[in-house]
């Protein structure tokens, strides 16, 4: 092989556990004179460790050897930090066999930065692509940074010790140890990186400006109002100071160090800039400037050029085009965004891609007292992404509730992972818009993502999922104020009984349940009245969560009933949610707030809507997630009786020249393909004469059905290409001779009769985000008409299979609807399981509809299946850890 022909996924940015990034990419002959320098820079001990001896210089031979390699047999992985080498993994296969010895060094500077066991990973996952199973590894006894890289690496190892050397074998295949300790890796650095950003201890403004009209003059005087902890250093060629404060020429010309630049320049400058970023050693970018991506082709190459540079130079990037980032901690007061203000100290951490929008939010949240303990806008969203504050805000102890504004996905299938893990301790609402284009400055960085999937993930997920910003803040002004509903049982208390009547109804309309009707105390009761009324209602145990409706009277002011109202719930020790319809206000009146340590509403205030419709809508939310966040999470079960060696055998055979285009398996296929996975099909024959036909049903035994060949008699809800419950030689032949004729072909099926039972669809979709998402449904035209289908992405857990089953609009029909006998929803779960468990090991299965299924008491059988196969679609969030690509180029074709 060429040894500069090597798989583009293999190259990868990666971001290290302090936070920092390198690039990797397999070895070239072109490295020689880098490698030579990394080995000059390395300590004497270094050496000896990865040597087992002084070896002070590379030989020509040795250096030609180490440089030159097949990228099969013998691997090398560079770590690059702008033009040096800081790491190097290598394996070899061993005697052409499935096992290959491995062994990586780190600069001594760049160690204990993580980047051995992320080393470990790529490598491992290049030496299975070449069929590789075993890794083998001599290590000095004395080496305990390497023993330890081996080790907590997750690999079931096994070690043998002679002569003061250890030798060290692991199988690499992936293990469930091994997925989890590296996603707990990928989680610390990627928290680590943003923590970096939000918590600078100093900022330069490169493109700070006196001219009001410009955006550095803004935001320079953002960063002071705020009073940042740390220094603030103007950059403006032309002036000495700016706004008061000493300014620079040049980043290069300030004499500390520059944790975060944020750039306010014209696009045109910014390859000057970030060459005097990359030189000065700044650790984060923030990118006001537009001119990027979202002008067209020649923005995406200067954006794609920005990222690749600063990444190849261990930097984030937040932007281009973004607001900017804020961060309330006392301990920081950092604004370096165009806000005007720094929002209230609060405990709810905001994303946005959109920065047009993110002032409008942040006045927003200021007005409804909803404070805030971060805010990112990440604007063309080109390395920094919500996946990236996902990971943060996890670990953040600062953070309660996460709210998103999202306009597209970079790599849905992560998000639907993290957000899984972070929905378990905190609630995370979000805003998809969208729905029907992508902005084209999130075109470059974004996959399609179809209304369905979204759904799916978000439900799977358990994100709060909002229409707009105002029910996005409803949502979280209870979530940031209340604690989580127990159940569905909800009280209604006021003043008023036409507005309790209409909080009733909307209850009702969102599946909560009335605890009682509706309290009424009076237009003319007092403040101690209906603070009485609240504390009953609180102190019941069939309780669980209260609505407050409140109309003011004329005689006595508002606010002594909201004091009445904060006091008594502040009195009490029932732990219960409280929304309320107060003054007509929005958000948290000062009567109703209880103070927090920052200045913004703390736990315990009472928020309040203009209307109870919003109040019990914000609610019903709430009760939704404490319901998800509270149900078993599940596990990942494997099916009995699966063989998918034979599995993938038949798709070796099958499908080896598929290139690009899907294509459908014939009947025979699919049904041995199926029952690999223990998916069994009521038995058919395939028949070409009315003989044949009469021998298939003798032998199938039993009543039969008869059916035409081709798509178009497929799902008809008139059943005009099938005829059922033949019992005779002549029913047989003569139901033969119509189905041929209506085919066109003498080809017919005769099926064995099925159970009678209610019909039923499972199937499996590509998407291009995802990956597959199985989906399930009542198998009919009316659910086709309505779309009532409900939708899971890999992988499945126990629990999603039968919350799926249960899931459809219609599910009703099979759990004894009207006196109707309920179906084996088990059955159907095990089903589900299957074909998760077919479509989770075999990628090149595309498509595949099992239709219909007809469910019974008695269990569930399928009559018909059919399966198309394809190349593997890419898939964005398996493999090694590594920051996504704006290219594309990592993902596997």
């Amino acid at each position: 092989m060429d040894p500069f022909d090597y798989p583009k996924w293999w190259e990868a940015d990666l971001v290290l556990s302090d936070g920092g990034t390198v690039h990797l990419r397999p070895i070239v002959p072109s490295d020689a004179d880098a490698l030579l320098a990394f080995h000059s820079r390395m300590s004497q001990r270094t050496r000896y460790l990865r040597y087992f001896g002084a070896y002070p210089q590379i030989p020509p031979r040795d250096l030609e050897r180490f440089t030159t390699v097949d990228h099969h047999d013998r691997v090398a992985f560079v770590a690059k930090l702008g033009d040096d080498i800081v790491a190097v993994a290598r394996y070899e296969r061993i005697d052409g066999g499935p096992s290959a010895e491995v062994a990586f060094v780190v600069e001594d500077k760049h160690q204990n930065r993580g980047l051995g066991p992320i080393l470990l990973e790529h490598l491992a996952a290049a030496a299975r692509e070449s069929d590789i199973r075993t890794f083998v590894a001599e290590v000095l006894a004395e080496n305990g940074a390497m023993l330890g890289v081996f080790r907590a690496a997750g690999y079931q190892l096994a070690r043998e010790m002679e002569d003061g050397v250890f030798h060290l074998e692991f199988a690499i295949d992936p293990t469930e140890k091994s997925v989890a300790v590296a996603r707990s890796r990928e989680q610390a650095a990627e928290a680590r990186s943003v923590h970096n950003l939000l918590h600078p201890r100093s900022v330069a403004l490169i493109g700070a400006s006196a001219d009001p009209e410009k955006i550095g003059y803004a935001v320079l005087g953002n960063l002071l109002r705020a009073d940042f902890a740390g220094p603030v250093f103007p950059v403006n060629a032309e002036r000495r100071s700016v706004r008061g404060v000493a300014a620079y020429p040049s980043v290069l010309d300030i004499p500390d160090h520059v944790d975060l630049a944020v750039v306010a320049v014209p696009a045109a400058s910014m390859d000057e800039v970030m060459d005097a970023c990359l030189a000065k050693g700044v650790k984060a970018l923030v990118v006001i400037s537009a001119g990027f991506g979202e002008t067209g082709p020649h923005g995406e190459s200067a954006e794609r050029r920005l990222v690749d540079e600063a990444r190849a130079h261990g930097m984030r990037v937040v932007g281009p085009n973004a607001l900017g980032v804020i961060n309330t901690d006392p301990d920081v007061r950092l604004n370096a965004s165009l806000a005007p203000a720094l929002p209230a100290r609060g405990r709810t951490g905001f994303f946005s891609q959109s920065g047009a929008l993110g002032t409008a939010i942040l006045a927003d949240a200021d007005a409804r007292g909803l404070g805030l303990s971060t805010f990112v806008s990440a604007g063309n969203r080109a390395d920094v992404s919500g996946n990236d504050l996902l990971q943060y805000w996890e670990t953040d102890p600062a953070t309660d509730v996460v709210l998103l504004y999202l306009e597209s996905f970079g790599n849905p299938r992560k998000f639907a992972r993290l957000a899984r893990r972070i929905g378990r301790v905190k609630p995370v609402v979000a805003v998809k818009s969208g729905r029907n284009a992508v902005l084209p400055a999130l075109a470059a960085t974004s996959v399609e993502v179809d209304e369905a999937s979204v759904a799916a993930l978000f439900e799977q997920a358990g994100v709060i999922r909002v229409e707009s910003i105002a029910q996005l803040f409803d949502t979280a002004l209870l979530l940031a104020h209340q604690p989580l509903p127990r159940g569905e049982r909800v009280a209604i208390v006021g003043n008023s009984s036409a507005i309790g009547v209409l909080a009733a109804d909307a209850a009702l309309a969102h599946d909560l349940e009335l605890a009682g009707a509706p309290v009424d105390v009076g237009a003319s009761a007092g403040p101690d009245v209906l603070a009485d009324a609240v504390r009953q209602a609180l102190r019941d145990p069939e309780v669980d969560s209260l609505v407050v409706v409140f109309i003011p009277p004329l005689t006595i002011p508002g606010t002594a009933y909201a004091r009445a109202i904060r006091d008594a719930v502040a009195g009490l020790d029932a732990i219960k949610p409280i929304v309320s319809t107060f003054l007509a206000t929005e958000g948290i009146p000062h009567e109703l707030a209880v103070p927090g340590p920052g200045g913004a509403p703390g736990r315990g205030s009472i928020p309040s809507y203009p209307s109870p419709e919003r109040a019990v809508l914000a609610l019903a939310r709430a009760t939704r997630y404490a319901r998800w966040r509270s149900a078993p999470q599940g596990k990942l079960v494997r099916p009995d009786n699966v063989d998918t060696e034979t599995a993938r055998g038949i798709l070796d055979t099958l499908v080896s020249d598929v290139d690009g285009e899907l294509v459908e398996l014939s009947d025979a296929d699919t049904v041995r393909l199926l029952d690999c996975y223990g998916i069994g099909v009521v038995p058919y024959r395939i028949v070409s004469s009315a003989d044949d036909a009469v021998a298939a049903a003798h032998e199938l035994g039993g009543p039969v059905a008869v059916k035409a060949t081709g798509e178009r008699f497929w799902r008809r809800a008139d059943l005009v290409g099938v005829r059922l419950d033949l019992s005779t030689p002549d029913a047989v032949r003569e139901a033969y001779a119509e189905m041929a004729e209506l085919s066109g072909t003498p080809e017919v099926y005769v099926q064995r009769m099925a159970r009678k039972g209610t019909g039923c669809a499972i199937g499996v979709q590509d998407d291009p985000s995802f990956g597959t998402l199985v989906s399930f449904g009542l198998s009919g035209v009316v659910s086709d008409l309505l779309g009532d289908r409900a939708y899971r992405a890999l992988p499945l857990t126990d629990v999603d299979a039968a919350a799926l089953v249960r899931a459809p609009k219609a599910a009703p029909l099979l759990t004894g609807y009207r006196g109707s006998e309920p179906v084996d929803l088990e059955a159907l779960a095990d089903l589900v399981i299957r074909v998760a468990a077919l479509a989770e090991d075999l990628p090149r299965v595309r498509w595949l509809a099992l239709e219909p299924i007809l469910a019974s008491t008695d269990g569930a059988q399928v009559v018909r299946a059919r399966v198309k196969v394809g190349p593997p679609p890419s898939q964005q969030d398996s493999g090694p850890r590594r920051l996504r690509s704006l290219t594309g180029t990592f993902l596997r074709k």
